[in-house]
C-alpha cells in the first residue's frame, strides 16, 4: 500500500502556517518561542537544583509568582530580574548575537 503522506520539514510547515521568516507574524513567533525556552532552561536548572520556586525567589529577592511568571514565559519579564535568576542558580550565560551574516558571541 503506498504511503498517502509526504514527509515535510518543520521549518516548511512553519512558513506555511506562521509565514516566512522577516514577516511581522513570524518574527513575533520567533521572539514568543525564545522567551519560552528561556523560561523552560530556568525551570530545567531550578529542578536540578532541588529549589522550589519559592526558594528560588528568595535567593533572587521576587515572590514566587514572579519566578513562575518567568518559567512560563511571561513577556514582561525584566531583562535584569532573569539576569538575578540565572546569577542565584550559578548558571553561566552567555549571548549569540548575529548581525548581517556575521556572528558574535558574549
Amino acid at each position: 500500500m503506498p504511503n498517502k503522506f509526504k514527509t515535510v520539514s518543520l521549518n516548511t510547515m512553519i512558513d506555511k502556517h506562521i509565514g516566512r521568516r522577516g514577516t511581522e507574524r513570524r518574527e513575533a513567533f520567533e521572539k514568543e518561542l525564545r522567551i519560552d525556552l528561556l523560561g523552560q532552561a530556568i525551570k530545567h536548572a531550578r529542578q536540578e537544583l532541588n529549589l522550589t520556586q519559592e526558594q528560588l525567589g528568595e535567593l533572587v529577592g521576587v515572590q514566587k509568582a514572579q519566578i513562575s511568571k518567568i518559567e512560563n514565559g511571561a513577556k514582561n519579564a525584566r531583562f535584569d530580574t532573569i539576569l538575578k535568576v540565572f546569577d542565584a542558580l550559578g548558571a553561566k550565560v552567555s549571548f549569540n548575537i548575529e548581525l548581517n551574516n556575521k556572528k558574535f558571541a558574549y
